[in-house]
């Protein structure tokens, strides 16, 4: 069993748990659940950075990345710096985050907000509204595309626009479907946890231009995002390298400003 189909494994474990304790009328009675949502594929449209910052506290890969932030601090740092949306990872068990942490992340910005998660459950997207995202990610690595339709269908009837995640053409051909906003490249395969950016670029031409192209994962230079554009890229979701330095918002801010001005 690799490390994906044991955090899947988990996952299902735990959203059974968490259906048996919190009914859907508690998720739906929330101050949130009637919230408008921001458009992150928008601001991407409109962007010349791209930037999706991401609040991650570790990973299975590298351990711990940063336990020393507060949400706010670092949400807050992101808005400043302009990015264009985060990410908040809140996955307990691999990842250190928890939905306390998109919780705290939407009482502190106004900007599009992406419940990062391994969703395998129509439940887990009430969440996502119930905690203020504005967007969820479906991976298409653990999903058949029923599934996708079903759950990205679901996510589109509660306002949240959808991010769907791949990592080779069998994925991204299983999954185009007029129900996603956005359809990003995972640089590091899930399986083994290498990364490399010719993933990204072997795929730009077959994703269709109706929907907005994100680069995930491996990026951590200006030079590689100034790689990717030129195929179509217009988010490029960025996190360990904003969350290992000792202020990720003034992180984030230089690379924004820097980015910017090669232009």
């Amino acid at each position: 069993m690799n490390i994906l189909d044991k955090i899947i494994f988990d996952k299902k474990k735990e959203v059974v748990l968490k259906k048996s304790i919190i009914p859907v009328s508690q998720l739906e009675a929330s101050v949130f659940f009637s919230k408008e949502t921001i458009s992150l594929s928008q601001n991407l449209k409109n962007s010349n950075s791209g930037i999706i910052a991401e609040h991650k506290r570790r990973s299975p890969s590298k351990s711990v990345i940063n336990q020393g932030f507060t949400v706010e601090e670092v949400v807050k740092g992101y808005e400043k710096a302009g990015a264009c949306g985060i990410s908040v990872l809140t996955d307990g068990k691999y990842f250190g985050g928890s939905l306390d942490d998109l919780l705290l992340a939407r009482a502190s910005v106004n900007i599009p907000l992406l419940r990062k998660e391994f969703v395998v459950d129509e439940y887990q997207i009430l969440e996502a509204k119930a905690h203020g995202a504005d967007l969820i990610l479906l991976i298409a690595a653990v999903l058949t595309r029923d599934e996708i339709k079903a759950l990205s269908e679901f996510a589109k009837s509660l306002g949240l626009e959808v991010l769907l995640e791949v990592h080779n053409l069998e994925e991204l051909e299983k999954s185009i479907m007029p129900s996603l906003n956005m359809i990003g490249v995972n640089n590091r395969n899930l399986k083994t946890f290498e990364v490399n950016l010719d993933f990204s670029k072997q795929l730009a031409d077959k994703i269709p231009n109706e929907f907005v192209k994100v680069s995930e994962s491996g990026i951590s230079s200006i030079e590689a995002i100034t790689e990717l554009k030129p195929y179509g890229y217009k988010g490029f979701l960025i996190g360990e390298n904003f969350m290992k330095t000792d202020d990720a918002g003034k992180a984030a801010t230089e690379f924004i400003d820097e980015l910017m001005a090669i232009g």
